[in-house]
């Protein structure tokens, strides 16, 4: 249904007066009313029209000036939306001018927030340099200047504070650094020296809250210097008590085990103050023990001279024992007791001088291991060749006796090291005359020339060589005779073995005058066996009885 109008009330109304047979003079009576007032209400409109208008002037004066301030008090216009529509309605220019002043109180609000905070900071970085306890006092903004400019200014002015705070809390942190090493070094208590130059440096999980004022940083470096000194001192008197301990284990021979005990003390014995940073290196309890080890030792220095110079002798002569070198061990021992008796020589002397001789010794034993390996070699080869002698000789070897199958295996492989004896001797044999002739004197093992050894060991075989061919030349007469399988022949005398007192094979081939075998010293020496060479299987079975 339609919303009625004033012309159709009226038409509804004159129908009603019609019916009603309502007189002119009343019509004109009531129209004249309803116009009155309609009058009222249009006046009342136009007066509250009119205020609305003055007060959006108002606002709108308002709103440019403090458009006009803040665009003064900012100082910057090119990062603001200034309106441009200065004529149009009244709402429109309001419409027109809101958002900038929208826009320009968000900022001045921002910017007195960032010089609030940058004041703040200048503040505290000021009394901390200034080493002031002051509680901070409330910040006043100067509300008449908020341009970028004086922002700026603030912003190098605390760019240098905290520069230099920096530098402040860079130099105090080397220091606390350094303390705390020397400290750890010297083995003092690091908190309590800190904490004499200044509380806050005690709480290393804020370093924000360190003292860096001037006089903070002078007592630092004080402290530093003074400890530096301390540091340099100890360690000069450390070192002087190091060296005189290397001095007496050397003079008396100490073991690697007991001097390992003070190695904390003589690792830094050519060291400088800088390269010692090991905590407690130079702890005053260190430099006690280590003065008391030189006073103990002083003590000892003179009784163990004979016992220090006869285990240099002993070294000496296991020196001598492991390359085979003949050396009048007594002769020696008697002389060193004599010299140290007289007193005619000093002790480091005379362990230098026994020092010379093991090294000495060392070269010419490392000159003949080439040679003394090969005659082990050779040694073992002669062993093998003795066993397979015996097992040749053995007429139940191929039964199924235990252990039959492993003697199998070792007699092939026997045979194939005794194939090889040649070679080694040969090889030896050359290997010793280059020996002789480099140092100028003969290669004697345990007193015997080698080369006479390796002579004699060569006949023998040579010898062996024509038994063996002997053997074969009676068992094709007696073949050829009987057409039988003769009985075997009587075992060989030179076959028969040399043993020793524990009954193994003895390996050392001695030459003296008589031919006789020297007994001397046969613990260490090992000897070639007489049966150098080995019979064949062929052979070996024609000689033992069926």
């Amino acid at each position: 249904m339609a919303e009625p109008t004033c012309g159709s009330l009226l038409l509804q109304l004159q129908h009603i007066w019609d019916e009603v047979g309502e007189s002119d003079e009343e019509r004109d009576k009531a129209l004249l009313q309803i116009e009155q007032e309609c009058l009222n209400v249009y006046k009342r409109k136009v007066d509250q029209a009119a205020k609305s208008k003055e007060h959006l002037l108002q606002t709108l004066e308002d709103a440019k000036l403090e458009f006009s301030t803040l665009l003064g008090s900012l100082g910057e216009k090119s990062s603001i939306n200034i309106p441009e529509k200065t004529s149009g309605t009244i709402n429109e220019q309001l419409a027109s001018i809101a958002p900038a002043l929208e826009q320009l109180w968000k900022k001045k609000e921002e910017r007195i927030k960032e010089f609030s905070d940058v004041q703040a900071q200048i503040k505290k970085i000021s009394r901390e340099i200034a080493g002031s306890n002051e509680l901070a006092g409330s910040l006043t903004v100067d509300v008449s200047d908020l341009s970028l400019k004086k922002l700026e200014e603030f912003h190098n002015r605390l760019q240098e504070l905290q520069k230099e705070k920096s530098q402040r809390l860079n130099k105090v942190h080397e220091f606390v650094s350094t303390l705390h090493d020397i400290c750890g070094v010297l083995a003092i208590d690091f908190y309590s020296t800190v904490s004499d130059v200044h509380p806050s440096l005690v709480d290393a999980s804020s370093a924000q809250s360190k003292s860096i004022s001037n006089d903070t940083l002078a007592r630092l470096a004080k402290s530093v210097i003074a400890l530096e000194e301390a540091k340099k001192q100890r360690l000069h008197k450390l070192q002087d008590l190091a060296a005189q301990l290397i001095e007496l284990w050397n003079l008396m021979d100490t073991s690697e085990e007991e001097r390992s005990l003070f190695n904390h003390i003589t690792c830094n014995i050519s060291a400088s103050v800088d390269e010692v940073t090991v905590p407690r290196a130079l702890a005053l309890n260190l430099i006690e023990q280590a003065k008391e080890e030189v006073e103990r030792l002083d003590q000892l220095k003179a009784s163990k001279m004979k016992e220090i110079a006869l285990k240099k002798q002993e070294e000496l002569e296991e020196i001598f024992a492991h390359a085979h070198i003949q050396n009048d061990t007594k002769t020696a021992r008697e002389k060193i007791l004599a010299l140290i008796d007289s007193g005619n020589v000093e002790p480091a002397e005379l362990i230098a001088d026994m020092d010379a001789k093991v090294i000495k010794a060392k070269e010419e034993a490392l000159s003949r291991k080439d040679i003394l390996d090969k005659v082990e070699k050779w040694m073992s080869a002669c062993e093998e060749e003795s066993w397979l002698e015996d097992y040749n000789r053995d007429h139940n070897r191929y039964n199924g006796s235990r252990g039959a199958h492993l003697n199998l295996k070792r007699a092939e492989r026997a045979r194939v090291l005794v194939s090889k004896i040649p070679g080694i001797v040969d090889t030896l044999v050359a290997k010793t005359r280059t020996w002789e002739s480099e140092h100028g004197m003969t290669f004697a093992y345990d007193g015997v020339p080698l080369l006479a050894m390796l002579d004699e060991y060569s006949s023998l075989r040579h010898d062996k060589e024509e038994e063996k061919r002997r053997i074969r030349d009676q068992k094709k007469e007696q073949e050829a005779m009987f057409g039988t399988k003769p009985s075997p022949a009587r075992p060989l005398s030179s076959s028969k073995k040399t043993t020793g007192p524990n009954g193994a094979p003895n390996r050392r081939l001695s030459l003296n005058q008589n031919g006789a075998r020297s007994g001397k010293r046969d613990n260490m020496r090992p000897v070639a066996p007489l049966n150098y060479v080995a019979i064949s299987k062929e052979d070996a079975a024609a000689a033992v009885t069926p």
